[in-house]
């Protein structure tokens, strides 16, 4: 069915870095689940009633707010694609974001709402009638969610989308949900146990859980969380391909939405180059790593000495007086002056974030061990944090 719906509304279904095709396949998820959730809020709102079970009414509102959230999110695609202007220079990529966290907070209202009608169940029990008709709509509601997580989920990690892949996260939670709610009428109907209340709570906590879980991912997006691990490795593979480079440092990537990255980074490239062709090299770079990653590449050429043994020798033992000082820390940026009394050791010192001291304290215990170990060395470090 996902293969069917893609090739019926989505053209050009493998160019994904278009966004006119991931807009087509953001609108065709998006519309597919609010179809299919109005179905099932219908549904189990007419059987609940019928029933009498708070659990399976306040499943139903679980399912009109999920074609809420699809319906504010199918506004945030449209929002998030449009091209850049004076006002918004970098896009409106995080409009995809924002519309995500405002769909978590109505999940999150609608769980507590129900989790108020579930509690005033407790206290005023009923024993919901379990029909034939009752069970078999909760097990296709089942059954259909689950298509749901797969379709999210195929379609998520195909273009790469948040809100998506947040959608498959709750879709599957919205199974277990109803398996609870469809053992809880079969067990209140066979024993005449009143559990319908209890069970429309443990409902509304885990709709309000996962609310809550998945407008803290939107809000570090926001905020400006670090590169994942692994798109940091590959951005460090990529550069190796380049022998004229011997390393990078200062990498940050600033995220603006699907296909609105900008990546900035400092290239080492040895200064006994012509700076002529450093130059070229670094213009290539830049324009690969543009198409590669599809993202606006910036890199800052930071000659170093390469073949200069002393200055290999002074860069070893800097290096070793900042591990000595904590195994954590690593320099770059390294640059020796020599004047008539002492050796001048200028570079950055890298500082992990979750270091307990302070940067300024940090940079004077390894300036402290260089004169310790060599008292004619003087060291110049500008302290700094990793932004990955």
């Amino acid at each position: 069915m996902t293969s069917l719906l893609i090739k019926l509304f989505v053209k050009d279904k493998d160019n994904v870095r278009s966004q006119t095709v991931r807009s087509s396949y953001l609108t065709t998820a998006s519309v597919t689940g609010i179809c299919l959730n109005i179905l099932l809020f219908i549904g189990k709102l007419v059987f609940g009633i019928i029933s009498g079970s708070v659990a399976i009414i306040a499943d139903a509102f679980n399912n009109i707010a999920d074609a809420g959230s699809s319906i504010v999110a199918l506004i945030g695609f449209r929002i998030s694609a449009k091209h850049v202007d004076k006002k918004h220079p970098f896009g409106h990529g995080r409009m995809e974001y924002i519309t995500g966290f405002i769909v978590d907070m109505i999940i999150v209202v609608v769980g507590f709402e129900l989790l108020i009608s579930s509690i005033e169940g407790i206290f005023d029990p009923t024993i919901p009638k379990a029909s034939t008709f009752t069970i078999v709509m909760l097990i296709t509601s089942i059954v259909i969610k689950f298509w749901l997580f797969i379709f999210y989920r195929k379609i998520g990690k195909k273009i790469s989308s948040e809100a998506l892949k947040a959608a498959a996260t709750d879709s599957i939670s919205d199974c277990g949900a109803t398996l609870i709610v469809l053992i809880s009428i079969i067990v209140a109907s066979k024993w005449s146990i009143a559990i319908d209340g209890y069970v429309g709570v443990l409902v509304a906590i885990l709709i309000i859980i996962a609310g809550i879980r998945s407008a803290k991912e939107i809000i570090d997006l926001l905020l400006g969380a670090p590169p994942t691990e692994e798109f940091v490795n590959e951005i460090y593979s990529y550069v190796k391909k380049y022998p004229e480079i011997v390393g990078i440092h200062d990498l940050m990537v600033h995220d603006y939405g699907v296909g609105r990255k900008y990546i900035s980074f400092h290239a080492e490239i040895p200064s006994d180059h012509d700076i002529n062709y450093a130059h070229e090299v670094i213009d290539e770079v830049e324009r690969c790593m543009n198409d590669e990653f599809r993202a606006i590449v910036t890199i800052h050429l930071d000659p170093i000495a390469v073949n200069d043994d002393e200055v290999e020798r002074m860069r070893a033992f800097a290096t070793q007086c900042a591990l000595e000082v904590d195994s954590s820390f690593t320099i770059h940026d390294f640059r020796m002056t020599k004047g008539d009394r002492f050796t001048n050791l200028i570079f950055d010192l890298v500082i992990p974030v979750d270091y307990n001291g302070k940067n300024k304290t940090a940079a004077a215990l390894v300036a402290d061990k260089i004169k310790e170990k060599d008292p004619s060395c003087f060291a110049v470090i500008k302290p700094e944090h990793p932004f990955h």
